[in-house]
């Protein structure tokens, strides 16, 4: 029995080795980016695999988790077999003979438990392995149940900070296998004592006449530390790029305020390059100094200015729109404006969007955002005769639960839909808006002002749908629409969205019509 409790405790502890060494890894944002930046060239499967990195990181850690339980369990019947062998007090018994092994000073023993009046609770708080086991579970479990969805969502500062006990369950993973408690023959030993032959002749081990020495023992060296050093140098390198970045000077030139409630914030910053899609953390000192927060980048890299629209839906962010005057009518002096550092850009599967002929852009609610600066980016690129655009044409979907939610990004595509029809480009984009809740009042105004020559809600040409799109509709139409074409699919939205059309895009790739799927992950 305990010789295979203690190889359900080796083997999942050589898998955690292997798992937390994988861990910090999908969090090097910068590293990523520039992987990401690098093989790209060669192979857009590869990359787009990068841009899953947060949903790795989390597959990462439930093995851990498991494999930590596993471990914790199987040592709790090892310590009771090693209890048990204490007990037995029975010479015949190979276990307690075992036990009896280096009861003198300075000798080597095999089992922790030095007799039977130490208790198995003294040697878990009072060793090395023992007090760094706590230390590492009590971390892991803090870590893991924060990081729930509920909590991230409702209490996002329990979730960042919490995280960061990374720091104590790396420390205590690295120290673990410093006591040496799982012990072994020593090489010397095995010549004088072989186990296969003198397991059965342990009541003359030493003696005079035996070939079988008494048999000595030595703890097994640490070798975690092997496996996790290199990832925990990149990541401090990591924290190290981050942290000069975060003291780069960054100005806020404008702050608009949006009647949704949603935050404009329009940055410079000395040697900001960015691409369509990308996204930044952004901290801000006065509301904390502790946490980063990202927001995709709904500038195009043609403007003089980099921006990111942040919808107001938690402590963070309504401090930070207190901080900006949000809550005020008279206008913010440009000196009172809070500092801002930021982090970034970093890149996503929304950069790819030029490399294909025909896109299918699928936002929901405030996941619009990397598309306000695609659809800008293509607007500038045209005016300004790019040869190098590859796309030829654009199908835009907008999921939004509610009316308000249209307001500042319904400017955006008014003034796009102006400027195409005046450049005879109206049939580069195609955009459905989709209202998919609404209350009684509002269907009353919608159905008045239904005959009006532009939409009652966005002020657009196109009038809003209501309801959700019928996907298996909208792909059969493109794949009709465009035979023998690769069609990239991007969204930004909800998990449940994206298994939908990841299922459409399966089932409507033929051989003449391939749809790719890319999802931001972020």
């Amino acid at each position: 029995r305990g010789r295979h409790a203690l190889s359900w405790a080796r083997a999942p502890a050589a898998a955690l080795n292997f798992n937390c060494m994988l861990i910090l890894l999908p969090v090097c944002r910068n590293l990523l980016s520039f992987l990401r930046g690098s093989i790209q060239f060669c192979s857009r499967t590869a990359a787009r695999q990068l841009d899953r990195n947060l949903t790795f990181h989390k597959l990462v850690a439930y093995m851990i988790a498991f494999h930590t339980a596993v471990h914790i369990i199987a040592h709790l019947f090892n310590f009771e077999f090693f209890w048990d062998a204490q007990l037995t007090n029975d010479t015949s018994s190979l276990p307690y003979v075992l036990s009896q092994i280096g009861n003198n000073d300075n000798a080597s023993f095999l089992n922790p438990i030095r007799n039977n009046h130490t208790s198995p609770t003294l040697i878990t708080f009072t060793t090395i392995a023992g007090l760094t086991g706590v230390a590492i579970t009590l971390a892991l479990i803090l870590i893991i149940t924060s990081s729930m969805e509920v909590i991230r969502r409702s209490y996002f500062e329990v979730f960042w900070y919490t995280h960061h006990l990374f720091v104590i369950f790396f420390m205590g993973l690295v120290f673990h296998g410093y006591g040496r408690i799982v012990r072994g023959q020593t090489v010397s030993s095995l010549r004088t004592n072989q186990p296969e032959r003198c397991f059965n002749h342990s009541d003359t081990w030493g003696e005079d006449g035996s070939d079988c020495a008494v048999p000595e023992f030595a703890g097994n060296p640490p070798g975690t530390w092997k496996w996790v050093l290199a990832p925990m140098i990149l990541y401090v390198c990591e924290r190290l790029v981050r942290f000069y970045r975060s003291h780069q000077k960054v100005v806020i030139t404008k702050v608009v305020m949006h009647p949704s409630k949603t935050l404009e914030l329009q940055m410079k910053r000395k040697g900001f390059r960015m691409e369509v899609g990308q996204y930044v953390f952004i901290q801000c000192p006065s509301v904390s100094r502790l946490e980063w927060h990202p927001f995709t980048l709904t500038s195009a890299p043609e403007e003089d200015y980099f921006s990111a629209h942040i919808r107001i839906v938690g402590d963070w962010t309504e401090a930070l729109y207190q901080a900006c005057g949000g809550d005020r009518t008279e206008p913010q002096e440009a000196w009172k404006l809070p500092k801002v550092a930021i982090d970034g850009p970093f890149g996503t599967a929304s950069e790819d969007v030029f490399r294909y002929e025909v896109v299918m852009l699928v936002g929901a609610g405030i996941g619009v955002t990397p598309f306000a600066s695609i659809l800008k980016s293509v607007w500038y690129k045209h005016i300004q005769k790019n040869q190098e655009v590859y796309t030829k044409k654009i199908y835009f979907y907008w999921l939004c639960p509610e009316t308000q939610a249209f307001e500042w990004f319904a400017d955006l595509l008014q003034s796009l839909e102006g400027q195409m029809n005046d450049k005879g480009m109206s049939d580069f984009l195609s955009y459905n808006i989709y209202l998919t809740r609404w209350k009684e009042t509002e269907a009353a105004h919608f159905r008045v002002h239904h005959e009006a020559e532009n939409d009652p809600i966005t002020g657009l040409k196109q009038k809003t749908l209501y309801g959700k799109p019928n996907w298996d509709n909208e792909f059969t139409n493109i794949s009709t629409k465009h035979p023998g074409t690769k069609v990239g699919v991007f969204l930004c939205g909800p998990p449940q969205l994206g298994k939908a059309l990841e299922k459409q895009c399966l089932s409507h790739s033929e051989a003449d019509t391939q749809f790719i799927f890319n999802k931001e992950n972020f």
